[in-house]
This record gives C-alpha cells, structure tokens and sequence, in this order.
C-alpha cells in the first residue's frame, strides 16, 4: 500500500480558529499524543509571533520524538529584501526544528495587490528563502498559498512559482486551496494540469469553505499527493482545514493507503476528545467516524435491522476507529432499540414487558421527556419491569419550602419521607436551593442503609422550557447528571413543575447509581 504523509497543523493553522486557544504546555501535550498516533510532521506554529510559540519549540526541542519531525511555520523573506537578514527566516533557523515549512504567493493578485510587487521579485524571494533555509540544514516544505486560485487566473505563472521553489530546493510542494473555494473536479483537473509539467512530489492543503475539504484532499491523494495537512476536527480560520481524523480513516480504511501504523487507527477517536477538551471545548458529538452520534441508531426500523446484522446501517466497525455502537431510545424507539439498551445493561426483560416501557417512553416523550441523552431512565425504567426487582427505596412523599428571612436571605428546606426494606425514614434538610436541598435530604435518610452514596455527585443540572407560549405554567425539563469516581449517568424528568420535574431526575439517578452498582 501507499504511504501517505500526515502533516498535522493543528497548533498553528488550527489555533486561528475562533474560540479554539491553546497555552504552550497544551501544544506540547497534543504534540506529544500525535507523535504517539504516528504523525510524520506536527506544525508547532509560527517561531517568533508569540511568546507561546517560543516557548513551545523551545520546550519541544528537548523531548523524545517517536515518530513526527516537528516544524516551524513561516513566510518566504520580505521584498526587496535579503535571506541573512530578514528576522522572519532567523526565527525559522532558532527554532532548531529539523523542517521548515514556508509559503509564498502563488496567485498574481497577491503579488501585486497584496505583496505590492513585481511578480519577478516573488519568484527571487521564493527561491532565495528556500535555498537559504536548506543552505542552512533544514528540510524545506514549501506551501503554494492559493494555488488553485493562482492557476485559474494564470496557470503559467502559478508554474512558475513552483519552480522557483524546487530551484531553491523544496523537497515537496503543497498545493494550498487558501480560500477553500475550489470544487473537487477543479482540483482534479489543475492538479493533472500542474503534473503534466512538474514531475517534483508535492502535497495538499485545503480549506473548508465550501464544505469540501476531506474530499479536496482525498482527491488530491488520487492524483498522485503523497502528503496531507490539515488539523484534528477540522479547526481553522473561517470554517476550519481538513479534518485529518475523517482523512486518516478515509485514506485507510477506504482507499488501501497507509497513513498510520494500523493498530493506532483505534486511538482516533480518544484523541478527537482530548483536543476538543484540552481547548476547553464540548466535543462534536455528530463528527463522522468519533463523535457519539457517529454509530448512534435512533429509528425504530434502522435499529431491528441492525439487530439482525449490524452492517446494515453502518459504513465500518466503529471499534476499527475506537467508537462503539449506540442504541438511541425516543419517541421513534422500536422494541429492538429497548431490547439493545436492556442487554447493554444487563437487564432481563422479555418481549411484552419491553412494549410497555415502550409505550410509556412515547407518551412521556409527548409529554416532554427526552430519552435520548437520559439513558440512565431509560434503563431504571426496562429494570422496574424485571420479575423480581426490588426498588433499593421507595417514594411515600416530599416536601419543599422556599423562604427568604431578614439577616439570613433566600433558602430552601425539604422534607423526604421514603420506605426502606420495609422502615419509613423522614429526614428535612437545608440547601442553597430546592434541588440542592431535595438531595441532602434524600442522601440524609437512604446515607446509613447505602453509605456509596458519598461517592455520588450531582455534576450537572439543565433546565429547559418547553412551551414558552404557556409563560409560567409551561413544561420544564430536567437533566441531571450524577457522577462517582469512574464514570457518569444522566436522567431526566418533566413537569409544568420544575420540582417534581427535578425530583424524578434526582430520584431515578440515585436510584440508577444504586442499582447498578455504581460504586
């Protein structure tokens, strides 16, 4: 099979993404989990921009690389102006990486509009700035910026550049769609074009402007480009660059290319999460091959289908990509979706009882209710329905009082009376709030009889209105999120009243914690 370069950008193209930052100690945590992917180059910015670029190449420069080449990123040297002294090219040289990569105009209009000058004096300054880098030890990468625009408007010219870069000794040019304005059949054609002339290896660098920058560079691969760039998740300026983890699986388990050593296809998704969290971010749940939704099978039709064979609705075996499948329950839910959720969680239930769940959850979802993100309720409502369940506690009543007293301010106090192996327990607690206090007293009479539950947090409360027209007498949901030591679960609950809407979140997740055994 073919070997295709993975040439990661997500330090330096990926951080002029909006709301997407990264500290130097981050850049070097995600540099270090794409050399343990298999990379061949990581992009560590631009050396001399700013202090955490600095930082990071000189952090970088003392650790054990496994297998990438880190890079320095920059510009060809200024106009009208020598290699020696040009500070651009002396940040490149103290950043001490083994490669260089750098970009000069391809297109005429940014010579003379942008550059504002001659287009002979671009060709000087491309060659000179890769001849000088090379001269002085690097491996050069040159990156044609807006090549295909610069071919359209005038293919000779856009030759030309090139060749200046290979005079001056770039090993591989990067054909870059800047703009991401190029169609697919476009980068084809020029890029046939371009190979009719050059016969030099070269690479491609998309954009995502026009949703096409996965197949840009899929097709580009086709044509004969032998290296890749782009960013995990697809984060960039504007709409984002290729998203390398689409690519790699693409070029791997689609096209027969190797970009990765075969078994670290698996970490694809572990590491989508770890950028996305490291830059403070909520991962994308619908992203192709690693997002929860990837393999996530909602309709009643889709999942008995793949009950009987799971490649009926799935393009791979999400595990080949570190994924797994999913059962979504909602109002659309067959019996094969419950039948999937109950043997996920262990639960014995047979046919007829698993249509009653499924009744309850279509009208509790016209209700307001919304399973899909609660599989915890889901799964207490399939296990109440076992032959020999025995709830761990039983609801008799509940109380809640909100009052705010001189000196003292706003608080809550709740009063929970529930039934345990036969014993009535009444206990009241204080709280910030109602929920808060609802909890403390539920915990205060169940605490002696199931001390784990110390180990259980309320991580996260939602509320959302439902029907906003009906002003204050209008459905709310809540989910609550309750975590320990090693994992989380979530459950919901609706009611046009937000306490009893949050008891029944707050009483099916210590429940479901209890249940199942979630020490």
């Amino acid at each position: 099979m073919s070997l295709i370069q993975i040439y990661d950008t997500t330090l330096r193209d990926g951080t002029q993404s909006e709301g997407f930052t990264l500290s130097a100690n981050d850049k070097i945590r995600v540099a270090q989990r794409l050399d343990e992917l298999g990379v061949a180059f990581i992009e560590g910015g631009w050396p001399g921009s700013n202090p955490k670029d600095v930082e990071f190449f000189e952090r970088a420069r003392d650790l054990p690389w496994k297998n990438a080449l880190i890079t320095a990123f920059g510009s060809t040297c200024r106009v009208r102006g020598g290699v020696e002294d040009d500070a651009n090219m002396r940040a490149l040289l103290d950043s001490q990486t083994p490669v260089c990569t750098i970009f000069g105009k391809t297109w005429d209009l940014h010579v003379t509009e942008v550059l504002q000058t001659t287009l002979d004096e671009n060709l000087r300054i491309i060659e000179q700035s890769v001849a000088y880098l090379k001269a002085n030890g690097k491996r050069v990468i040159y990156d044609a910026e807006h090549f295909f625009d610069g071919w359209k408007a005038d293919p000779a010219y856009a030759l030309e550049t090139l060749q200046a870069a290979i005079r001056g000794g770039a090993e591989i040019l990067v054909l870059c769609d800047t703009n991401g304005g190029s169609m697919p059949w476009d980068v084809e054609k020029i890029i046939s074009g371009m190979r009719a002339q050059i016969a030099h290896p070269f690479g491609i660098h998309t954009h995502n402007d026009s949703e096409c920058a996965v197949i840009n560079s899929l097709t580009a691969v086709r044509a004969g480009a032998i290296q890749v760039q782009g960013t995990i998740n697809g984060v960039g300026e504007r709409c984002g660059n290729a998203n390398l983890i689409s690519i790699m699986a693409d070029l791997q388990l689609k096209m027969g290319y190797t970009c990765l050593p075969a078994e670290n296809l698996t970490k694809l998704t572990e590491l989508s999460h770890f950028v996305a969290e490291i830059a403070n971010l909520t991962p994308d749940e619908h992203l192709p091959f690693v997002g929860k939704s990837a393999f996530a099978h909602k309709g009643g039709v889709h999942v008995a289908a793949m009950r009987r064979s799971a490649q009926s609705y799935q393009h791979i075996e999400p595990e080949k990509v570190g994924n797994k499948m999913r059962v979504v329950v909602s109002d659309l839910a067959g019996r094969g979706n419950l039948l999937s959720k109950a043997e996920e969680h262990g639960v014995e239930v047979e046919g007829e009882e698993v249509a009653g769940v499924l009744a309850e959850v279509k009208e509790l979802e016209a209700r307001g209710f919304s399973f899909e993100a609660a599989e915890a309720s889901v799964t207490m409502m399939l296990k109440r329905q076992e032959m020999y369940y025995k709830p761990p506690f039983e609801l008799i009543d509940f109380s809640v009082n909100v009052e705010h007293r001189q000196g003292r301010g706003i608080f809550a106090e709740a009063t929970v009376k529930v039934r345990v192996n036969g014993e009535i327990l009444h206990t009241a607690a204080e709280g910030n709030g109602p929920v808060n206090a609802l909890d403390l007293a539920l915990r205060k009479a169940l605490i002696n009889y199931y001390p784990q539950l110390n180990r259980f947090h309320l991580s996260d409360y939602k509320v959302r209105i439902l029907d906003s027209d009906h002003g204050t007498e209008a459905t709310t949901r809540v989910m609550i999120d309750t975590r320990n030591s090693h994992r989380r679960w979530t459950t919901v609950g609706a009611s046009a009243n937000i306490i009893e809407a949050s008891w029944r979140a707050l009483a099916d997740a210590v429940e479901y914690g209890l249940t199942m055994n979630e020490e």
